[in-house]
């Protein structure tokens, strides 16, 4: 790969460049009056603002996603796609707008300078079309004057159904809605992006009885662990208990939580992040049992006293008790599930076992990226 001699900025402000100093002058040359939107939507580090230097080793650099009406995707994407091939700058302040790949069969491209055509990173979709794709959400069925495959997120009216919201991983959600989008002139992208930006309010407090639900269920063991001699596994489940609070707060505050890599990154720009952090390093670094016990307590109450601040619910004891006739201290999270779960009233959430959206309870990759599997699993959940 050519590493371009440039100082490093953010991809989106890349994405920014490449569309108003190439793509625009393009597009408004040669296809003058078509609607689209234009913005850094999707997979990639720099959409959800945490790349570095670093992301410039693969499918980083300038990049931007396209979306028409979907019979004009139709009908001028694959003419867009070679146009800007055959006519876009060889690179953006320094950094090329080819992408080659080391192995036919690796997707995965890095930037490098060359002649003649480029591969581009600019891709050209409809609105719907590429959240049916990104999202798993479903298609609509064709009515008179629309195409078979438009999905039903083109109309203003269209919202997720409860099973929509619980199918899509967080991390999938925060890449739709986070990015940037520098001109829509068709409208739908903003509208989606609008609807999608957080969860209702009956699925939010569901979530929540969920999150705390999955805290309750471990929350004893890491006493129980170290009590037969499991020093490791006590600290694996503490481990998994700070991942879970970490999580919990990002629902708390209306964020989505990105997957492992940046979760605790987007933990640390949350509102009093800096007063829990010392909390839930000193539980996972911690040698031994008591200390580790001690710095889950204090965090567990702080959580505690934050979703007894957001009034969804009767105030909550937050202190914390012991377990049962057990001498571990923990703080019975189940009484916080129980309270968030008895405020949903929503007939399609009500019935639901506390198991939540599919990343509560799975996080495998391949299977998260998997929206028809995703689907009929959370289907079969009740």
């Amino acid at each position: 790969m050519t590493t371009p001699a440039r100082a490093f900025l953010p991809g989106l402000e890349l994405s920014r460049i490449l569309y108003e100093e190439a793509v625009r002058p393009l597009l408004d040359a040669e296809f003058p009056g078509l609607r689209y939107a234009a913005a850094r939507v999707g997979s990639g580090s720099e959409v959800l603002g945490f790349d570095t230097a670093r992301s410039a080793d693969h499918e980083w650099g300038p990049r931007l996603d396209l979306f028409l009406e979907p019979a004009d995707a139709a009908a001028y994407g694959k003419r867009i796609h070679h146009l800007l091939a055959e006519r876009l700058p060889k690179q953006v302040r320094g950094w090329p707008t080819h992408f080659r790949h080391a192995d036919p069969a690796d997707p995965v491209g890095h930037m490098e300078l060359i002649e003649g055509p480029v591969d581009h990173r600019v891709s050209v979709a409809g609105v719907g079309g590429w959240l049916h794709d990104h999202l798993g959400l479903p298609l609509a069925d064709p009515t008179p004057g629309q195409e078979a495959w438009e999905p039903t997120l083109g109309g203003e009216a269209w919202e997720p159904t409860v099973r929509d919201w619980l199918a899509v991983p967080q991390q999938k959600l925060a890449e739709v809605t986070g990015g940037a989008v520098f001109h829509d002139g068709v409208g739908a992208l903003t509208r989606a992006r609008e609807t999608l930006s957080w969860y209702p309010d009956q699925v939010w407090r569901y979530l929540l009885a969920c999150q705390w639900q999955r805290i309750s269920q471990e929350e004893a063991f890491v006493g129980r662990c170290a009590e037969v001699g499991d020093d490791l596994g006590s600290a694996v489940v503490a481990g998994r208990l700070v991942r879970d609070l970490m999580r919990l707060c990002l629902l708390l505050e209306r964020e989505y939580a990105p997957y492992s890599k940046w979760l605790g990154s987007a933990f640390a720009r949350l509102p009093g992040a800096d007063d829990l952090l010392p909390t839930l390093r000193g539980a996972v670094t911690a040698a031994d049992y008591a200390t580790r016990e001690r710095h889950l307590c204090d965090a567990y109450e702080r959580v505690a006293a934050a979703q007894n601040r957001t009034g969804l619910t009767e105030e909550v004891d937050p202190s914390r008790r012991t377990y049962h006739s057990r001498p571990f201290q923990v703080l019975h999270a189940e009484r916080f599930a129980q309270a968030l779960a008895r405020t949903v009233t929503d007939p399609d959430l009500r019935d639901l076992p506390l198991t939540g959206g599919v990343d509560q309870w799975a996080d495998s990759t391949d299977f998260l990226g998997r929206p028809g599997a995703v689907r009929a699993a959370v289907d079969a959940l009740g």
